[in-house]
């Protein structure tokens, strides 16, 4: 796989990621302390959730059922694991990028089990922000595993599918675990073009799940 050399702009998605969107506190290989996104946090009871700088609540199994905030999460269906899923985006009047993470637009999903905790966040890129944004989506995935610590990640790389083609010299299809201080995490990022997309169209994304780990 071809990497490609952007250290400016890493370093300052970097930098986004640990001063703006989450908290300060260092990550190392073997603890994490702080706040996964803004001010929430894995395991943080549902009422302890932030009343204020979230807005466009509704479930993410059903979106047509929108939600006054993270109040009503019960009012959203739940899963055969019991969690429910609210998506949920940043308020302007404190955000006036709009919803961003490390400078990159996101679709946020919040996980809530049946104890009224938080079980797990989802960050997504978003792939109908502006293609200017968009071709650097995959750079998430990396800023996310600094942010939990270089070390102790387990990654594997898919294989192109039929007709599949390198974008800008860079074929990647990566996915990346690890467990870290009651966290599972999986990062996923691609960047490639289908047979069936122009040179304006491609499938450039990072995925990041971080779930409350299984004792």
């Amino acid at each position: 796989m071809r990497r490609l050399k952007l250290p400016g702009v890493l370093a300052a998605g970097l930098l986004a990621w640990q001063a703006v969107t989450l908290a300060s506190s260092p990550a190392g290989a073997e603890e994490f302390s702080g706040n996964d996104l803004r001010d929430i946090r894995l395991g943080m009871a549902a009422a302890e959730l932030p009343e204020t700088g979230y807005v466009d609540f509704y479930c993410a199994a059903d979106p047509k059922r929108t939600l006054a905030g993270w109040q009503n999460w019960r009012d959203c269906p739940a899963d055969a694991n019991g969690t429910r899923a609210i998506r949920f985006g940043y308020d302007p009047s404190t955000s006036r990028d709009g919803t961003m993470v490390a400078g990159h637009p996101a679709i946020l999903t919040l996980l809530i089990d049946d104890t009224a905790h938080v079980a797990g966040l989802q960050i997504e890129t978003d792939p109908t922000a502006r293609l200017y944004i968009r071709k650097k989506a995959f750079l998430l995935g990396l800023q996310a595993r600094s942010r939990y610590g270089s070390d102790g990640w387990a990654c594997t790389e898919g294989q192109p599918g039929a007709g599949d083609q390198p974008v800008g010299g860079i074929y990647l299809k990566e996915r990346c675990t690890k467990t870290i201080s009651g966290r599972s995490l999986v990062v996923e990022r691609n960047l490639f073009r289908r047979s069936d997309q122009d040179s304006k169209n491609f499938v450039d994304e990072s995925r990041i799940s971080i779930l409350r780990a299984k004792n």
